[in-house]
Order: C-alpha cells, then sequence, then structure tokens
C-alpha cells in the first residue's frame, strides 16, 4: 500500500468543516452509548444518510452504508462478504459503494461532512482517521464489546492504533505490511538461494549474478525502487535509524539516515543494479526487474499475474546486517460515523462484529492478500490449506512479529509525500543523500514542532 496521501491537516480540516475540535453538533438523546471525547451521545443531530439504493428484497430491514475506498478484486471480496452478511440475518442490509482509493475517501467524507449527509461506515489508513476523530465525527466502540467481540479478537499490532482518549474508534480490516517480492525463477536459474536476500547486503551479493541475465537486451536489474515513504520507513530502522524519536525531534538526517539513503544512492547510481521506476510492480510482472518492495497485501494479485510467466517469492523486509528487522504497520481499519440514528450505529456494529469471525477473516485474507486481522483465523482450515499449498503467505503472517507504529513523521500525508519526494530525489536524479535529506530534515522539523500540541492531546495509544 502507497500511502501517498494528499495532505489533509487537522486545522486544515476543521477549517474545511468549519468548526472547532469540540464543535460537534452534539444532542444528547439518550443514547444508550456515551459519545467520543467525554461527550455524552453518538447521535450528530442534522448528519442524515447519503443516498443508497436498497435491493428491493431487503426493503423493510436497517440500511447501512459503507464507503468502500477499494476497486476491482479487493471491492469484489468486500461486496460478496457484505452479501454474506446480509443473508446471515433479516434485520440489518449492508450496501457498499466504492468511491475509488483512500484519497478519493478523503475528499468526499470530507465533502459529505460539510453537507452533513454521510456514509454510516468508513475507512481510512491510520495518518488519516485521527484527523477525522479529532472533528468528532467518529463514533466509539467500545461500548459494543462483549466476551465474544472485543479488541482482543484483532492480532494486537493493529488494535493500539485504533484507541485515542482511551476508546477505540477503528478496528483492524484491510491491515497490512510492505514485503520484499523476488522473481524466484530468475534467482534460480542465477545458482541463487530461493529463499532470497535477507540483508542489503545480501541483494549487493546477488545483483551481479541477476545482470548477467539479459532481458529484452539489458541485464536484468535487482530491483526497482519506488518513491515510497512507508518503504523508507522500513529501510531506514533496518539500518539502526529512525525518521524522528519520541521526544518529537527530526532524526532523519542522523548517521543511520545517511547510510540508508547513500546506500540506495549508490546501488542504483553507481553500481547499476537498480533504478527508480514508474510502476515497480508492473515491471516485476513484466520480468523487467527481479525485485521490488509491495503490500503485503499485493501478493494474491502478484501471484495470479505471475501464473505461468514465473514462480513469485517473498522475504522480510531487508535490512543491513546486524541491525534489527522493523516493518511500519499500513493499511486501514473500520470505523463508525456519527449520525442522527442510533438504530443505524448499532447495526454498523453488528457488520463489525461479523466481519471479526475468524471464517470471514480467512476469506477476506485469501481473497485479498490482507493479513487475516483476527487471530483465530490463522488457525482456520482455509488459512492452513493456503499456506500449504504457497508458503509466501506466511512469510507475509509471520513478518507481523517484526511490525511497529511508524514513527511521528509519518502520521501526516503532507510529509508523508515530502519523504517520498526526497527518496525520489535520490532514486531518479542522484542527488546526494545528506543534501536531500538535510533539507528534508528542516521541513519536517517545522511540522512537528507545529502539531506536537496536537498529537500530545490526543492520546493515540500507537505511540505509547
Amino acid at each position: 500500500m502507497s500511502l501517498t496521501l494528499p495532505p489533509l491537516s487537522r486545522r486544515g480540516l476543521l477549517a474545511a468543516m468549519g468548526v472547532g475540535a469540540g464543535a460537534a453538533g452534539l444532542a444528547a438523546c439518550g443514547s444508550p452509548l456515551g459519545g467520543g471525547g467525554g461527550a455524552e451521545s453518538n447521535i450528530r443531530e442534522g448528519f442524515t444518510q447519503a443516498d443508497l439504493t436498497l435491493p428491493p428484497e431487503y426493503e423493510g430491514r436497517t440500511p447501512i452504508l459503507f464507503w468502500a475506498p477499494f476497486t476491482a478484486e479487493i471491492y469484489e471480496v468486500v461486496t460478496a462478504q457484505f452479501a454474506e452478511f446480509n443473508e446471515s440475518q433479516d434485520e440489518i442490509v449492508a450496501i457498499a459503494e466504492s468511491v475509488g482509493g483512500y484519497d478519493d475517501l478523503v475528499q468526499k467524507f470530507t465533502a459529505s461532512l460539510q453537507a452533513r449527509t454521510v456514509p454510516d461506515i468508513v475507512c481510512f489508513p491510520e495518518m488519516q482517521w485521527l484527523q477525522f476523530h479529532t472533528s468528532d465525527a467518529l463514533a466509539p466502540l467500545d461500548g459494543y464489546f462483549d466476551d465474544e467481540w472485543n479488541t482482543d479478537v484483532y492480532i494486537p499490532n493493529y488494535v493500539h492504533e485504533g484507541i485515542a482518549g482511551g476508546e477505540t474508534f477503528v478496528v483492524p480490516f484491510a491491515r497490512s505490511t510492505p514485503l520484499f517480492y523476488f522473481n524466484k525463477t530468475r534467482y534460480l536459474e542465477a545458482g541463487l538461494p530461493e529463499e532470497g536476500p535477507s540483508t542489503w547486503e545480501d541483494l549487493a551479493e546477488f545483483a551481479p549474478e541477476l545482470a548477467k541475465i539479459e532481458v529484452e537486451g539489458r541485464p536484468l536489474s535487482a530491483m526497482a525502487f519506488s518513491p515510497d515513504a512507508w518503504h523508507g520507513q522500513a529501510d531506514i530502522w533496518g539500518f539502526g535509524g529512525a525518521n524522528s524519536n519520541e521526544d518529537f525531534e527530526v532524526t532523519i538526517n542522523d548517521e543511520a539516515g545517511l547510510e540508508w539513503l547513500e546506500w540506495q544512492r549508490k546501488f542504483i547510481h553507481d553500481d547499476g543494479f537498480g533504478y527508480l521506476a514508474k510502476d515497480a510492480g508492473t515491471d516485476f510482472q513484466s520480468g523487467v526487474t527481479a525485485g521490488w518492495r509491495g503490500s503485503t497485501a499485493a501478493l494474491t494479485g502478484q501471484t495470479v499475474a505471475a501464473d505461468g510467466k514465473f514462480e513469485v517469492g517473498v522475504a522480510y523486509m531487508l535490512s543491513k546486517e546486524g541491525e534489527q528487522k522493523q516493518v511500519p504497520t499500513g493499511g486501514s481499519g473500520l470505523s463508525i460515523v456519527r449520525t442522527e440514528s442510533q438504530e443505524r450505529q448499532d447495526a454498523c456494529a453488528e457488520l463489525f462484529r461479523f466481519l471479526a469471525g475468524p471464517e470471514q477473516s480467512a476469506a477476506w485474507h485469501i481473497g485479498t492478500g490482507y493479513v487475516p486481522i483476527v487471530q483465530a483465523a490463522a488457525e482456520t482450515q482455509a488459512v492452513q490449506d493456503l499456506v500449504a499449498e504457497n508458503p509466501n503467505y506466511l512469510v507475509a503472517l509471520n513478518q507481523l512479529e517484526n511490525a511497529r507504529t511508524a514513527d511521528y513523521t509519518n502520521w501526516n500525508a503532507g510529509r508523508v509525500t515530502e519523504i517520498g519526494a526526497a527518496q525520489g530525489r535520490v532514486y531518479g536524479d542522484g542527488t546526494s543523500a545528506q543534501e536531500v535529506l538535510d533539507t528534508l530534515a528542516a521541513e519536517l522539523q517545522e511540522g512537528l514542532d507545529e502539531d506536537r500540541e496536537a498529537y500530545e492531546a490526543v492520546d493515540f495509544q500507537g505511540w505509547k
């Protein structure tokens, strides 16, 4: 998953909505649930449901609308799971509508809040839901939890990233981590280990052997790079550094950061073993490159696309030899939108409970490649059969032990874009890492200084 989202600061969002963080238009209506942030109710008078098309066979049920930031095969899996939910009971009908990607959802949901005509469910990446939480757009979920459905059923790595101010506003859904993909067929042809590289030093050792293979008259590239801050976060951790520390000090241009980006500059421009790709995943599928980094959610799609052409291999994200492997969490989770209807909010919680079932979570994982969000899903026969058939899925699951929340710098879409652009200058133009990171560090520090008070006020569990 790429995290290149459009800039949308908390301040900008609130300004766009014409409200302050505490001005939510709340009205206590005797709701069985308390509202988030100390509010007395989850009810939000005047916020009605956006238009939806209700199939005639479901007339009379409570309709709930999900604006899904998914398309193609992933959206098809969502609609299949909603259809299964609708058939499992006779009181609620869940409708999923594709709105495009995350960028599209941010823009459309912001506009809907201004118009006060909103969906019942949204699904945001970790960096976005906090911005809507601070505008009181989301309802807390804790009042719905019981012995059967609560945060304990989910994979722990992702649970804390849905909690702010001691309340849960997001439950895991489409969660992922970055993964190193390689062309196993080409690796074996070159006499290289079938498990692929583990470290950057391994990749440097393997690259000359891969380059002896010609593709379309040119040496096979060892890796296609993307200017992606999500990958960069794993990279700098893998060199022993960090983008920033717990004191909100930017450290991306410290010794480890310089070593990381300079290593990759040299690999591309001095050694000629890699390049900046327009679309690294497409290049990988076409056989131009033997390696790239992508989301675990790409695993099913990549496997299908390569079928009959070559065997896909995956490995943990690379690290420097002797350094700890760590990967940033990614993807998105489900939230209930505060509206005028408590009935619809309650119905949304029933859908979330259904989707957290082991069989449903397993089907979502198998159909999309996103990690199974529920711990019990990994024990289902379906997932065990999948892993036996394709061990790549087990690599993706096992890498979760290295997953952690990204540094402060990566929790603002604008700063994520800045980091990716800086990587792009090094990968594409060969600009020195020192020059790029020194400039970037100053820009990032200015942003963190501006947002520190807001970040600390939101009491986000993911940073603890």
